[in-house]
């Protein structure tokens, strides 16, 4: 266990705490997508909207990822949610591996931003890209 405890349960002096506990990569990045496909896609959707197989045969919708709420939440509620469970959905701890956790928390943090984003959040240089369809 690190000396705080963060990287292991999302928390610093028992408070749910926000930040990552190492530099996020490009790699890892991709590995929270392969793992979130995995894992968390089957009721939490591809776009992480809530919109996934499990909800669609009539079981109970999770919350998308793209509510005010969970877009300001900190990586470690995110933690406390795979290791614990929360509402209906169970614990992952033992699927979810705790470097894996925050992989899964960088790609859901990706995705946040990809469908939440402003043409200001674009860098210049690329936004006429948006207003010509993309280039095409």
């Amino acid at each position: 266990m690190t000396e705080d405890g963060f990287f292991e349960t999302g928390k610093v002096a028992g408070q749910i705490a926000d930040g990552f506990p190492f530099p996020i990569t490009a790699a890892d990045i991709n590995r929270g997508q392969e793992r979130f496909n995995i894992y968390c896609s089957e009721c939490h959707g591809r776009l992480a909207d809530g919109n996934g197989m499990i909800p669609s045969r009539g079981f109970r919708r999770p919350p998308s990822f793209h509510t005010a709420m969970l877009r300001t939440a900190k990586t470690g509620h995110f933690i406390d949610v795979i290791i614990n469970g929360f509402g209906v959905m169970p614990p992952y701890a033992a699927q979810v591996p705790e470097r894996d956790r925050w992989a899964i928390i960088a790609y859901i943090r990706a995705l946040q931003l990809s469908q939440n984003a402003a043409a200001e959040d674009v860098q210049p240089d690329q936004r006429a890209a948006l207003s010509n369809g993309g280039g095409r």
